[in-house]
């Protein structure tokens, strides 16, 4: 099941190319051409009608004899079928570019890093697959902002990977720190895929992060948040659909803010279809002290 974790990820390492290259430079040395193209490729890699062979993401750099493929896939637990699967990608897609390809996969649990790091056997002589691991034991621990600045990529899926790391707090505040160095539109994407990509006390305190909007950027954050329910709702077509998407967003923005939400307060936002007063409390809740103070 594909969860909104699983998604933040993939949307993080497709969101810039210059950043995903840059990040990948540093963590595996690959050769990706600094000039030419560079584009989202198609993630579907199916050659057969009868089975479906989709990867996560796929990203294409450079163009003509100088292009490399990258496949990116995001594993939160163990999948003994990805062993065949990942191959299949592969294969797929060099074939389709015509170009050398690479596998790259991000774990943010170490345990499952290190199960998708193990060589996969093709059974051909000398054909052995050994996938590109991101995970905490890989990634470098950034607490300096000219150091996230220099490789914005790397310390965004280091942030993510280093969730259990007892500094993390220190990690995301200079993470939050360096995006508001970056264009604003891009850093509020950013910084609403990261919020999905964390779990857990990091996912509280990279909200309670957003919630302060002391930089520009988390302003844009928040806009996109209402954006997308606002978008939810006007796929729907009505009024209904449209209040049932900010209450969805503005549950999530309390969660995490770190409040308690209790039964009654999801009650009541749910039960709430006047779509100006789930606005007010949406801007709210990125001040409020307590939920109390929400509903004042």
């Amino acid at each position: 099941m594909v969860t909104q974790q699983h998604e933040g990820l993939t949307k993080i390492t497709t969101l810039n190319f210059g950043h995903t290259a840059q990040m990948l430079r540093a963590l595996f040395d690959l050769p990706i051409p600094e000039s030419g193209e560079a584009r989202l490729a198609s993630p579907e890699l199916s050659e057969a009608a009868p089975s479906v062979c989709r990867a996560d993401g796929a990203l294409l750099y450079g163009e003509n004899e100088h292009k490399l493929g990258i496949i990116t896939e995001t594993q939160r637990g163990r999948d003994d079928e990805k062993m065949y699967s990942w191959l299949e990608y592969i294969a797929n897609f060099r074939a389709r570019e015509k170009c050398p390809t690479c596998l790259v996969v991000i774990c943010p649990d170490r345990n499952i890093a290190r199960w998708a790091a193990k060589p996969i056997e093709t059974g051909h002589p000398g054909l052995t697959l050994t996938p590109l691991v991101i995970g905490p034991d890989n990634t470098p621990v950034i607490t300096d902002v000219a150091e996230a600045l220099s490789n914005i990529g790397l310390a965004i899926v280091s942030a993510v990977t280093k969730s259990d790391d007892p500094l993390f707090r220190d990690i995301l505040g200079t993470l939050d720190k360096a995006l508001n160095e970056l264009d604003r539109q891009l850093a509020g994407q950013y910084g609403r895929y990261i919020a999905v990509s964390l779990t857990g006390i990091a996912q509280k305190e990279w909200g309670r992060l957003m919630a302060m909007q002391t930089y520009p950027y988390q302003g844009e954050y928040a806009e996109s948040l209402l954006a997308e329910g606002e978008a939810k709702g006007a796929a729907k077509g009505e009024a209904k659909g449209e209040a049932k998407g900010e209450a969805k967003l503005l549950l999530k923005l309390l969660e995490l803010r770190g409040f308690a939400v209790s039964e009654e307060i999801r009650a009541r936002v749910n039960g709430c279809e006047d779509t100006a007063q789930l606005e007010a409390w949406f801007q709210r809740a990125y001040s409020a002290g307590s939920t109390e103070e929400l509903f004042d």
